[in-house]
């Protein structure tokens, strides 16, 4: 993810520095993010924004796509994972 982040970065002709104002995340933050990919969520949230990716979270825990009814139906009882009631 870092390395997509500094190509958007450079697409848009962004130092590090320029970024780091851009999304208020501290320049060295910043560079340790780029050089090994972690940072907080409310940095890359930040970040994103100033990229003006803040719209690709949208898709991070979208809902899945089933090609029929049986297919979801299939799938919930496969993923269900929470015990019986206590009635």
């Amino acid at each position: 993810m870092a390395e997509r982040v500094k190509t958007r970065r450079l697409e848009m002709n962004l130092t590090q520095e320029g970024l780091s104002v851009r999304s208020g995340v501290p320049l060295a933050t910043y560079r340790r993010f780029e050089r090994t990919g972690k940072v907080s969520l409310d940095g890359l949230l930040h970040i994103a924004y100033a990229l003006d990716a803040l719209d690709d979270f949208d898709q991070l825990f979208a809902s899945r796509k089933y090609a029929s009814l049986d297919e979801a139906l299939d799938a919930d009882q496969k993923n269900r994972k929470r015990g019986k009631r206590n009635e």
